[in-house]
């Protein structure tokens, strides 16, 4: 696992607006702060494309050791992070929406 998930705290709501501000201007663009969890939905052109991408995202997953909430349907998956352990968000869920956004770069 990676150090970063390592003495994890939940971020204050200016830490989280700040890492937002910073990351939709760049490779997490799109992501939003809804219900305490940050949010995506991806959408794909097939049911095909949607399955690779979410195999994609369970090995990101897995590697880290940090596992998103998934809703997917023929074309599109909605990814949601947050941290339960720590009751919020912390740096381990922008961290792994960066990695899940660099699944899709070409």
């Amino acid at each position: 696992m990676n150090p970063i998930h390592h003495n994890r705290r939940a971020l204050s709501a200016t830490e989280i607006v700040t890492q937002l501000t910073q990351r939709n201007g760049d490779a997490a663009q799109g992501w939003k702060l809804i219900d305490g969890s940050l949010e995506k939905t991806y959408t794909f052109a097939n049911f095909h494309e949607t399955m690779a991408f979410v195999n994609a995202l369970a090995w990101v997953a897995h590697r880290e050791d940090h596992h998103p909430d998934l809703a997917l349907s023929y074309g599109r998956c909605n990814v949601r992070f947050n941290t339960h352990d720590v009751g919020g968000i912390s740096v381990s869920d922008f961290f792994c929406a960066a990695a899940v956004d660099a699944l899709l770069k070409n």
